[in-house]
């Protein structure tokens, strides 16, 4: 079983206050687990690799400036954007997912927290009317569906190291998936950043927008 330590080797810089939200994640979400189902037994048993080192793979490729906006598409119980919150507390976090007990259980863990950069709620992402500077996500459907979804949703003015966009974090083969956006995508291997095996075929997705 791993724990909160295993954050802190891969971001030694993490401030006491960030350490403390990071240290509580597993224990809330296991009284949220017991309440409503969001992770399966078996992946809360890998929670600090399969979800929170997972989701911060994306600040491995991108840090976030202060004011950058994020919108986590089909969020599930919180992730990849309740730990990229906690990482980047100057930025602010839009969670949408369609099923209601997921956006209760991040409502829980976002007021657990004290995350005031984290708002939340229960909607499609087609019915979404504001723009964004990131769309991330953890692979919710084939990629080109996810794009038609999202692409009338990002703000065309960047502000980061990246132009704003897609950060998608896939695993397996889906070059076929990706041909239609040659030229735009940058795909990051997250073994590079990260040497558990879980992330042997794992990667991170940056679509250009």
């Amino acid at each position: 079983m791993e724990s909160a330590e295993l954050i802190f080797s891969y971001f030694p810089d993490l401030t006491d206050v960030q350490r403390d939200k990071f240290s509580c994640l597993e224990g809330l979400y296991r009284e949220w687990n017991a309440k409503i189902n969001v992770i399966s037994r078996k992946d809360m048993d890998a929670f600090w690799v399969h979800h929170v080192l997972h989701s911060l793979a994306i600040a491995k490729v991108l840090q976030f400036r202060a004011g950058t906006k994020v919108m986590d598409v089909g969020t599930g119980g919180g992730f990849p954007g309740i730990p990229l919150a906690i990482l980047f507390p100057e930025s602010e976090f839009y969670l949408v997912d369609s099923i209601g007990k997921k956006i209760k259980v991040v409502e829980g863990v976002k007021e657990a927290l004290g995350l005031k950069n984290v708002r939340a709620e229960q909607i499609r992402v087609e019915n979404v009317r504001e723009k964004q500077d990131f769309i991330v996500s953890r692979g919710v459907t084939a990629f080109p569906a996810f794009v038609s979804w999202v692409k009338d949703k990002v703000n065309r003015s960047s502000q980061n190291e990246l132009n704003n966009g897609i950060l998608y974090l896939k695993g397996g083969d889906f070059s076929e998936e990706l041909q239609p956006f040659a030229g735009r995508v940058t795909i990051y291997e997250i073994p590079a950043f990260f040497t558990e095996d879980f992330f042997e075929t794992k990667k991170v997705i940056h679509l250009s927008f």
